[in-house]
């Protein structure tokens, strides 16, 4: 039997018996069934929110290189499509609150993605132009994207399904 040295609330030494490893660690409790969702899963809410956790974990890792989030890929998206637009109307658009979307703004234009120019008609707002580092890293995320993460989703719906959950989905985007 092993024997551990141990020193006593009097500070005294003295040896006890080892205690057998499974004994010193905490029991691992055993594996529970799967907690049941009842109701919650026939809300649309909630089985939306879930999969778009789902396609956001998988966007994230398509772009991981890049290190661009799904919010900042949608800003260069936008900039691009629509150079010289304001920041709020970006913001606006995307559904982002502006303390959200100025902390969003400083990150890419740190990394030199995107600039803020001051408007020549309303010298308080600023108009959002991309870098041409943002337009080449625009362009590699969105090849990836494309080639794997899109992908992913087409082989998971199918094209008549993937087409008819976006018009749903903007259905619901415009409509609600």
């Amino acid at each position: 039997m092993a024997v551990v040295k141990a020193v006593g609330a009097d500070g005294t030494k003295r040896k006890r018996p080892a205690r057998a490893l499974s004994q010193a660690l905490p029991q691992t409790p055993p594996v529970a069934d799967p907690i049941q969702l009842g109701d919650l899963s026939d809300f649309l809410g909630y089985s939306l929110k879930r999969a778009q956790l789902r396609i956001f974990d998988d966007f994230i890792g398509c772009v991981a290189s890049l290190q661009l989030t799904p919010a900042q890929f949608s800003v260069l998206m936008l900039v691009d499509a629509n150079p010289d637009r304001n920041q709020s109307e970006i913001a606006s658009t995307l559904g982002i609150l502006r303390p959200n979307f100025v902390a969003l703004m400083d990150e890419l234009e740190s990394r030199d993605l995107c600039v803020r120019v001051r408007s020549s008609n309303d010298r308080r707002s600023h108009n959002l132009r991309l870098t041409e580092k943002g337009r080449a890293v625009l362009a590699r995320a969105r090849k990836l994207i494309e080639t794997r993460h899109e992908i992913r989703l087409r082989e998971l719906l199918g094209d008549d399904n993937r087409a008819l959950l976006l018009a749903m989905l903007g259905k619901i985007a415009r409509e609600f």
